[in-house]
């Protein structure tokens, strides 16, 4: 004999119902049937949601009563055959009948006790069996009802049930050996007490209740028929990456189901754990997939972990004061207390010191554990020898599971090591001595992120998720963009590397995806995005609350230089080629560094100097290694060398710099590149970088453009300007021709001071023969002291800064 269960989501429909019908039908092929059937899909809810409404004297329960009664009604017609439907239709009219009776009697007595809500709850088991056994009969099967009111006996508390499995299986042995028949048709959920009155099984009771019978009768196995594939290594609805497990062990499925995981009620394993009788977790939509079996132990799961599973329907009750240090038996009043009034400790942390005690209740129950709590220990509150109870909500439960962890090193501090690095607190732990389940206390907040940090951390490695939030959609920003496209399917298979866009902004609008932005279509998409707002941009990225995150910055904007600090100190990393950040006052520089140690993010900005070479990357090496940096030497203006490199007085100054900004050489303001101001930022970046305090007034410019020019106002302005200074380059241009030398931009660092400015290098000056827009940085430091470290390239252009954004992008996600 098979025992088969199906919950409420493989009975929404009449559809369903015939869905299921054919399962039943090949299972009858071999063996008889025991069908056990929850309540159409929530009819339960609306049950006590209608029982609630009734006391406080809200008619509008008279609504739903009345639109479930013809949901069943509907259900009937359809499936029964015409000649078939007065029987069935009369007894859906008594029960409802009945419930509509039940609750004007809750409306007139404006009070709903637990006995009424367990009587009232258990209409829709009864419903849907009734008429699912009608159908049977009319598709030609004969089938036995077995109404469990009279097989099951249970003590009931609120939704704490204890079974009276001495009488139970007693009954449930005399109706099986009595009546002979190839299938049953069971309502789950509902049984009687010890006084013979109607109750439950408590919620997800229908699973229950296919144990209790499985296990009374001696079957091999309890088929579950629900509308997953089976218990997974995670909720799929929040962790798009889990999968289903082909095999558990009893306990770890208890831990799992305990633990929030609702594919299973948690006590449907304790009357087959004895008897090793087996639990299949179906789909009732796919069922030819194997599902999960749940058995003795769990050797086909190769992992340390079998799943992670939260709670997030609880709050924390602290108990805290010096009158419970070294006090005999504290605890043991503690928890007397909390039993008497009928609370259930969810997790339990105490100090070391025994100064603190943190337990986990249901939510629900958090008031009445204080109130308790602090009458229990009035005398010690009125002593100052403990503070009344505190309680703290928004917060949830997670927790790692599995068999196999207790003989694996090191998983506690995996689990906290990701967690951490993400930026999500722990308030509590707390592990039991078989070490099958580690359980934290964090925020509410940040369940989604801390279930996918683990996930990843425990089944996803060696490949990883990035998730991108890019501002700066321009000549860098768009190729950036086809770069990350290109490399797509690169990155996931080499470097295990899966990265998304999940938001594009420009200065006018701005683009979110949870689930990822197509890059083969992201203009027009942005085009159709709301308005940029920069405040907007980092509350929605707080709000998705995504584990490995990123900010990429490439403007020139100051404004948007502002909110990296609010990024890192929510562990959002951040990626820019923007030099403001780093340039600005050092003390804000200094912020940046900390915060970033501090919340365990990276601020990397390998692009503010040399673009896509790796110069700060080579310099901080050196530092590390314990290196003394004794001089820098560099051309690090790509424009600046691009537009000297050209100029040969054939065309006009101006003409040369307006080719260098059309060819994405300088900043949208070229003023930023001739003025000097851009390489000095850049030298100052690097003397930071070398340890050294310096501002950028500390840093000496020599200008080569006029003073008119540096006030200009605006590019057209900036322009008019070189042309009227065209003679003044010419004679800059000519000194140097006549020498044999070429004009260079150079950056120099030595001795705690810096200096920017036009020179002239000779032919055999490493700066010399320096093509188009190349950089050169030369280091001369305690290991190199004749000798520089060379590091030279490209040092401008789109292409190139944006494939150094792409490499530190790189650098987080291998981290």
């Amino acid at each position: 004999m098979k025992v088969l269960k199906f919950g409420g989501s493989s009975l929404a429909s009449p559809e369903r119902i015939k869905l299921v019908s054919k399962t039943i039908q090949k299972h009858l092929e071999e063996d008889a049937v025991v069908s056990v059937f929850s309540a159409f899909g929530g009819v339960t809810n609306d049950l006590l949601e209608m029982a609630e409404l009734a006391a406080k004297e809200d008619i509008r329960y008279k609504e739903i009563l009345a639109a479930n009664e013809k949901r069943h009604l509907d259900a009937a017609r359809e499936l029964v055959p015409v000649a078939n439907q007065s029987s069935i239709l009369s007894k859906i009219k008594n029960e409802f009948n009945r419930l509509e009776t039940l609750y004007e009697g809750v409306y007139l007595l404006n009070e709903l006790s637990d006995k009424t809500r367990h009587v009232i709850s258990g209409f829709g088991e009864i419903l849907s069996s009734q008429i699912i056994a009608e159908y049977f009969k009319g598709l030609g099967i004969k089938s036995q009802f077995a109404d469990t009111r009279d097989l099951i006996v249970a003590k009931n508390a609120s939704e704490k049930v204890q079974v009276n499995y001495d009488l139970t299986n007693a009954n449930i042995e005399i109706f099986f050996g009595s009546h002979q028949s190839g299938l049953y048709v069971v309502p789950g959920f509902v049984s009687k007490n010890e006084q013979g009155f109607p109750s439950t099984l408590g919620r997800g009771g229908s699973d229950f209740t296919a144990a209790i019978i499985a296990g009374a009768l001696h079957t091999e196995k309890v088929l579950i028929y629900t509308d997953v594939n089976g218990m997974y290594t995670a909720n799929p609805n929040l962790v798009p990456h889990a999968y289903s497990l082909k095999e558990i062990s009893y306990e770890e499925a208890m831990e799992l189901s305990h633990f929030g995981a609702k594919v299973l009620y948690p006590p449907t394993i304790q009357p087959l754990l004895d008897k090793k009788i087996e639990i299949h977790i179906k789909n009732t939509f796919e069922p030819e997939q194997a599902g999960t079996v749940i058995s003795r132990s769990s050797k086909k799961n190769f992992r340390w972990v079998t799943g992670i599973t939260h709670i997030d329907s609880i709050k924390l009750v602290n108990i805290e004061g010096s009158g419970m240090v070294g006090v005999p038996g504290f605890s043991k009043r503690l928890f007397e207390t909390l039993y008497l009034e009928g609370v259930n400790v969810v997790l339990i942390t105490q100090a070391s010191s025994e100064h603190s005690i943190c337990i986990a209740v249901k939510a629900d129950e958090a008031e009445k554990a204080k109130a308790a709590v602090d009458e229990a220990f009035q005398n010690e509150i009125a002593f100052k020898k403990i503070k009344p109870a505190e309680i703290e909500g928004n917060v949830a439960i997670i927790a790692l599971v599995g068999d196999r962890m207790k003989s694996h090193h090191g998983l506690s501090g995996k689990m906290f090591s990701a967690l951490g690095n993400n930026n999500i607190n722990i308030r509590a732990i707390a592990q039991g001595s078989s070490e099958r389940n580690i359980s934290a206390v964090i925020a509410k907040k940040d369940v989604t992120k801390a279930l996918n940090t683990l996930h990843e951390q425990f089944f996803e490695v060696p490949s990883k998720e990035i998730n991108l939030f890019v501002t700066g959609v321009g000549n860098v920003g768009g190729k950036l963009i086809a770069q990350l496209k290109k490399q797509e399917d690169y990155l996931l298979e080499k470097l295990r590397l899966k990265i998304r866009v999940l938001a594009l902004s420009n200065s006018r609008q701005m683009l979110f995806n949870e689930d990822g932005i197509d890059l083969d279509n992201w203009q027009e998409e942005l085009k159709n995005g709301e308005p940029a707002n920069k405040q907007e941009f980092l509350d929605r990225v707080r709000e998705f609350n995504l584990r490995n995150s990123i900010f990429v910055d490439n403007t020139a904007s100051a404004d948007i230089s502002q909110y990296y600090k609010h990024y890192l100190a929510d562990s959002v990393s951040v990626v820019t080629c923007n030099k403001i950040a780093c340039a600005d006052a050092y003390e804000n520089y200094e912020q940046l560094q900390n915060l970033a140690r501090e919340y365990g993010a990276s601020f990397l900005y390998e692009t503010n100097v040399g673009a896509g070479l790796p110069i700060i990357d080579t310099l901080q090496n050196l530092i590390a290694s314990g290196d003394r940096i004794q001089k820098i030497q560099a051309v690090l203006s790509g424009s600046l060398n691009y537009v000297f490199n050209t100029y040969d007085t054939s065309e006009p100054f101006y003409k040369v710099v307006e080719q260098a900004k059309e060819q994405g050489y300088t900043e949208p303001d070229p003023k930023i590149d001739l003025s000097g101001v851009d390489v000095a930022r850049k030298i100052l970046i690097l003397a930071r970088e070398s340890g050294l305090k310096l501002e950028l007034d500390d840093i000496e410019r020599d200008d080569f453009l006029s003073q008119e020019s540096l006030h200009s106002t605006s590019n057209e302005e900036f322009f008019e300007l070189l042309k009227k200074d065209e003679p003044a380059f010419q004679k800059i241009y000519e000194n140097a021709k006549s020498k044999g030398s070429e004009l260079k931009y150079v950056a120099q660092l030595e001795n705690g001071k810096a200096k920017v400015g036009l020179q002239e290098v000779g032919p055999q000056h490493p700066f010399a023969n320096l093509s188009g827009s190349d950089n050169i940085v030369l280091f001369f430091t305690d290991r190199y002291p004749e000798q520089p470290l060379i590091v030279k390239g490209a040092g401008a252009g789109a292409d190139v800064t944006a494939s150094g954004i792409f490499a530190d992008i790189i650098r987080i996600g291998k981290k």
